[in-house]
């Protein structure tokens, strides 16, 4: 009696794994059929008869449902993407993907190129929370892909979601994440654009057999600065400015001399008005890189904000002994000058009517004159370029109407209209 039960069982798991098997089928036929929403139906009702499958039956059963959440070529809708992601993963997590694991990986690999595409079309279209969502999805089901988790931090940064940057950048903190990569790339000769591969050796390879040219390698810039400028950026954006000074004295005093990372604390040291440190942090910046006239510019707005206009006229005034075209320094150069127009023409306007009084009217009125003149060789240095500044137009056609250069005015203002449109 006790054979006979035993034997009853047996058939009774043999005829459950039959039906598990023919569901399963099923679903899949539906797949290929092109009904995608009846098959996902389908495979989510063999759900609750995963306990009762063996390995085999559970690759089957994850590789089904990844095709009917992966769809048709024409398949944009990302949550489903991410769930056909997610059960292709699981492949290979049984029968150690024997049967379908190949399979299952080229088809992870479309659902992902559409993911990465839907979170760029988010990006662009400024969706930034759903962009973060997408990347950090992503990012949890190839964890070896560090780089989506620091464009989802990213995404969630231009989103103001500013906790939940924190917590992404804190991640990649913890993993070590550098963001440094060596990228090999070489020029199609037939198309002639270049193109990236995954390592040297194939690139060599299609460079020796004949298609490809100009093979290089690049080891892209660290993002450590870049993070730990963020992280501090967003705490001072949070008035926790204590916390922003120790996230990025920490990420200092691990790399000291990172010039990215220099940058980074010299943005946050001017963001909370610390002058001195803005100062000695853009110093060595200057001293890796003596000839950027960049630099001196960023220097002089240091200043310039800090309320030291003398200091920002030097400044200025160095970084055109570098490049005496250099827009943003004769544009802050004149705009330094200018601003003691106003100063001037509140003394005027406080003087009375004795004769002292007129004769320091005209003096002062000689002086702002001579204030415009002045200012006039950096503004016109300042729309010179291909890209003339709006702003350095139209405050060369105020000054020459002040001047009473009526040629000066009518060709600015023949510039501005046109600017204008």
């Amino acid at each position: 009696m006790k054979t006979k039960s035993l034997l009853l069982a047996a058939l009774s798991f043999s005829a459950v794994t039959f039906a598990q098997k023919r569901e399963i089928k099923s679903a899949e036929k539906t797949v290929e059929s092109g009904s995608y929403a009846e098959a996902q139906t389908e495979i989510n009702g063999l759900e609750s008869m995963m306990g009762q499958m063996d390995e085999k039956e559970k690759e089957y059963y994850y590789f089904v449902k990844g095709r009917a959440y992966l769809g048709g070529e024409d398949n944009k809708n990302a949550e489903d993407l991410l769930k056909a992601m997610e059960a292709f993963t699981k492949v290979s997590e049984f029968n150690d993907g024997d049967k379908y694991g190949d399979d299952a990986t080229t088809y992870k690999q479309t659902a992902m190129n559409a993911v990465i595409s839907s979170a760029v079309d988010d990006q662009n279209a400024q969706k930034y929370d759903e962009a973060a969502t997408k990347l950090y999805t992503l990012y949890t089901l190839t964890p070896k892909d560090t780089s989506y988790l620091y464009f989802a931090a990213s995404n969630a940064v231009n989103g103001q979601n500013f906790d939940t940057a924190l917590d992404y950048y804190g991640q990649l903190k913890d993993l070590g994440y550098t963001g440094i990569e060596t990228k090999y790339t070489a020029k199609n000769k037939e198309s002639g654009e270049v193109e990236s591969f995954p390592s040297e050796q194939q690139r060599d390879l299609f460079v020796k057999s004949g298609t490809h040219e100009d093979p290089k390698t690049e080891v892209t810039e660290s993002r450590s600065g870049e993070i730990a400028k963020n992280i501090a950026l967003i705490y001072v954006q949070e008035g926790e400015d204590e916390k922003a000074l120790t996230a990025i004295q920490d990420a200092l005093s691990e790399n000291p001399d990172d010039d990215a990372l220099l940058r980074s604390a010299a943005d946050v040291y001017l963001k909370m008005g610390m002058t001195d440190e803005y100062e000695a942090a853009m110093n060595k910046v200057i001293a890796k890189d003596p000839n950027n006239p960049g630099l001196y510019f960023n220097l002089g707005v240091g200043a310039a904000n800090a309320g030291n206009a003398e200091k920002a006229l030097g400044y200025y005034k160095k970084a055109l002994e570098i490049d005496p075209n250099y827009a943003g320094a004769n544009l802050n150069i004149a705009a330094l000058m200018l601003g003691q127009d106003k100063e001037i023409i509140e003394q005027m306007n406080s003087l009375g009517n004795t004769k002292a009084d007129n004769k320091k009217y005209e003096e002062l009125k000689d002086k702002r004159l001579q204030l415009y003149k002045d200012a006039i060789p950096y503004l016109e240095k300042a729309t010179s370029g291909e890209t003339p500044n709006i702003e350095a137009v139209r405050t060369l056609y105020n000054i020459h109407i002040q001047l009473g250069n009526d040629e000066e005015a009518k060709a600015y203002k023949t510039k501005l209209d046109a600017m204008q449109g």
